[in-house]
């Protein structure tokens, strides 16, 4: 008989518990970000051209993926906060809807995906040197879609039950099944044709159907927070209000940033194709590097949440205080690294010149502000948290088009690829400062009224 692994975070040491649920997520983060360079290791074998095309793709799948994300965070929010108020009928019911809403999204997005792709990637700068790999990957991939959204969103409401462990496993695993199958579907394999980029394709959705089913089935048979009971038309709709209420915010600033940095990866084009191809891979590897910072921006959601729920705001602040400390300490650790190993890691994708050069400029520059990049993360899921979502969403509105993009823009002009890259860091700098005397504030109002409350009671 399946238990329930759910735990509450409102009680016991902080740093033990942060530590506890962000070791599992390191290996969830590692299997997402092995999962994506899979793809982009076997492709980049194939040549540059493809490399470019899958390049173009990351903006697209990054619009698709932030609105669900959006989606999955507002779902975590108000999941973790209805388990720290200990309202199990509360947290079945936003399970329930959350699923549900996924299950509309991934069905206007597949439509509008398949009937687009070649106008939208036109409009992103692709030549008809990469538009058939980009048709080939994209056709595929869309039609995929509903293996993609109800994980996501079924893994938040998953964390948002304090249990980071069976996320973790189930996106290790999926990574595994992508590496195993990603040369296979690509190169072909004893009867097994080379399907080249959409192989790759074949291999993401394939491996995507696990996580669907594992997500399913912790939600509906082990943790029982699925109910098929039919209600109310306007029940459902309003627990869609308090998920999109956080959800929408973050969803729109998401979809902006890889809309950004559609523009920014059409700025790098400018320089050529293999500049871009450059770029793409050092993207990807930037995944890996940020590992150890995004499992605890993951986390962090559903530790605020919980306690939000509980009235706990003292240890939010001293939660939020030493995810800080934490991010600059592997920030530093990992520009270090980064800065030494930058070539013989750039030579594990390709052994082209040019491409690597980019790789390599990218490793020894961007790598600076992630300490501050980390702490936006963690600042962002503290606010949406603290049903501060407008907040949380502007962190990365105004970090993407009020800074990057503008700055970029000029900077490259002056500077070539230089000048983009410093401007990223740039961006990051200005709104990790800005994002820290943001959440600090809003926590000292919230602890204010706490105690002004508490007072009034015992009065």
């Amino acid at each position: 008989m399946a238990t329930t692994k759910r735990r509450d975070l409102t009680t016991g040491d902080i740093k033990q518990t942060l530590t506890t649920l962000t070791l599992p997520m390191i290996f969830g983060v590692l299997g997402i970000v092995a999962f994506n360079l899979a793809d982009t290791y076997f492709v980049g074998k194939l040549g540059t051209s493809q490399m470019a095309a899958l390049t173009f793709t990351f903006p697209v799948v990054l619009v698709f993926n932030s609105i669900n994300h959006g989606i999955g965070i507002g779902a975590s929010a108000i999941i973790s906060r209805a388990v720290g108020e200990h309202d199990t009928e509360k947290v079945v019911r936003l399970s329930t809807d959350s699923l549900s809403l996924g299950v509309v999204f991934a069905i206007i997005a597949m439509t509008i995906g398949l009937t687009t792709i070649e106008p939208l990637f036109t409009l992103l700068g692709a030549d008809q040197s990469v538009m058939p790999y980009i048709k080939e990957y994209m056709s595929i991939w869309y039609m995929g879609v509903p293996f993609i959204v109800i994980p996501m969103i079924g893994n938040n409401a998953i964390r948002a039950l304090g249990d980071t462990k069976t996320p973790s496993i189930v996106m290790m695993v999926a990574a595994g099944a992508n590496i195993l199958l990603d040369p296979i579907l690509i190169f072909g394999w004893g009867f097994i044709p080379a399907s080249g980029v959409s192989g790759a394709a074949t291999a993401t959705v394939l491996a995507r159907m696990i996580t669907f089913a594992v997500s399913l089935y912790v939600l509906i048979i082990r943790e029982k927070v699925i109910s098929l009971k039919v209600i109310h038309y306007k029940e459902l709709i309003d627990s869609w209000k308090k998920i999109l209420y956080i959800g929408l915010p973050n969803a729109v600033s998401k979809v902006i940033m890889p809309i950004g940095l559609g523009i920014i990866t059409g700025l790098v084009a400018t320089f050529g194709t293999t500049v871009v191809a450059g770029y793409g891979i050092a993207s990807r590897i930037e995944y890996f590097a940020l590992t150890l910072v995004s499992a605890l921006s993951s986390v962090i959601p559903v530790f605020v949440g919980q306690n939000f729920g509980a009235g706990k705001i003292d240890r939010i602040k001293k939660g939020i205080l030493s995810s800080e400390k934490f991010s600059a300490l592997s920030g530093i650790v990992t520009y270090a690294l980064l800065f030494i190993l930058a070539k013989p890691i750039a030579g594990l994708f390709t052994d082209q010149a040019q491409v690597t050069d980019t790789i390599v400029l990218y490793l020894r520059i961007v790598p600076i502000g992630y300490a501050f990049q980390g702490a936006i993360m963690i600042f962002s899921g503290a606010l949406n948290a603290l049903n501060r979502p407008i907040k949380a969403a502007m962190l990365n509105l105004v970090q993407m088009l009020l800074i990057y993009v503008p700055l970029a823009l000029i900077s490259s002009s002056y500077l070539g690829v230089i000048g983009i890259f410093v401007s990223l860091i740039v961006s990051y700098v200005i709104v990790g400062i800005g994002g820290h005397i943001t959440l600090h504030k809003d926590i000292d109002r919230l602890s204010a009224e706490a105690s002004y409350h508490k007072n009034e009671n015992i009065q």
